[in-house]
C-alpha cells in the first residue's frame, strides 16, 4: 500500500558553512536502508571533507552549481544536470560559486555515517 512521508528529517551537516540537509527517504526519516533521498541547500563557500563512500550517489542539481573534486580532476555540475559517483570513488563536494547550490541526492544503498568514510574520520 502506498505510504505518504509527510516531511523530512533535518540531518546535521559536516563542512565549513551551515548546509541544510532534509532527508525524505533513508535511515533517519523513513527507516529505509536500501535507498536514501535528500534535498540539500548549500550556501556559497560551503565544502566538506573528501570521502570514499561504500554507496553510489546520484546528485541532481536544481539551482546553482556544485563542484566535485576527484582524485584526477574536478567536475562542475550545473542546474538541470545529474552526476553519478560510484562506490569506492574518492570525492569532495563543495559550492564555491556565487549563490551556492540546491540539489537532490539519492544514495544506493542509503547514506550512513558508517559507510561514507570521510577523510577526517
Amino acid at each position: 500500500m502506498p505510504r505518504i512521508i509527510s516531511g523530512p528529517t533535518e540531518i546535521e551537516c559536516v563542512g565549513t558553512e551551515p548546509k541544510l540537509i532534509r532527508e525524505f527517504i533513508g535511515r533517519a526519516n523513513s527507516g529505509h536502508t536500501e535507498l536514501s533521498l535528500a534535498h540539500m541547500i548549500s550556501p556559497e563557500g560551503w565544502s566538506e571533507p573528501g570521502q570514499r563512500p561504500e554507496f553510489a550517489e546520484y546528485t541532481y542539481v536544481l539551482k546553482g552549481r556544485l563542484k566535485l573534486t576527484l582524485e584526477d580532476g574536478e567536475i562542475e555540475v550545473t542546474a538541470g544536470q545529474v552526476v553519478e559517483t560510484l562506490p569506492g570513488e574518492w570525492v569532495q563536494y563543495s559550492t564555491p560559486f556565487p549563490g551556492g547550490a540546491e540539489y537532490v541526492a539519492v544514495c544506493l544503498p542509503a547514506f550512513s555515517p558508517d559507510t561514507v568514510h570521510r577523510d577526517d574520520e
